[in-house]
């Protein structure tokens, strides 16, 4: 275990150190790119279990590792990260809050109200659109 955690560490510092300069170099605010090129990196693992799961009629896979990747990370990451070194928050965190937690609200009435309860090709649609317009909004 300890052979695969070392170069787990290793990557994530390469990943973070990468994206720290990528931002300085075009003039980038480092949420943008810890909210795109960051957690496309760290999320592209869960893409692909979501897209074998998805392929092999095993929805409930996808879902739970969706939603079992965001609890994890919201609570225990961010909380430990905090407990170790209080996180400072900059101007416009609220509105990036705000925007998240409307579209888990939006997640939310997709899965529970929609017919058979079950995510559509235009909820996922919705959510990729809803993705784009929030990248947009960051740039701006």
């Amino acid at each position: 275990m300890l052979f695969g955690f070392i170069p787990l560490i290793c990557g994530a510092n390469f990943l973070v150190d990468g994206s720290s300069s990528l931002a300085n170099k075009f003039n980038i605010p480092n949420i943008v790119i810890g909210l795109t090129i960051v957690a496309f990196g760290t999320s592209s693992p869960e893409l692909i279990v979501n897209i074998f799961s998805s392929i092999n009629q095993n929805p409930d896979i996808a879902i739970g590792n969706v939603t079992g990747s965001n609890i994890f990370d919201i609570l225990f990451i961010l909380g430990l990260s905090a407990v170790i070194q209080p996180i400072p928050l900059r101007e416009g965190v609220n509105s990036d809050i705000l925007f998240s937690l409307f579209l888990s609200f939006i997640l939310f009435l997709f899965v529970f109200t929609g017919r058979w309860r079950k995510i559509e090709r235009w909820e996922g649609f919705v959510l990729i659109t809803s993705y784009i317009v929030y990248l947009i909004h960051l740039i701006d």
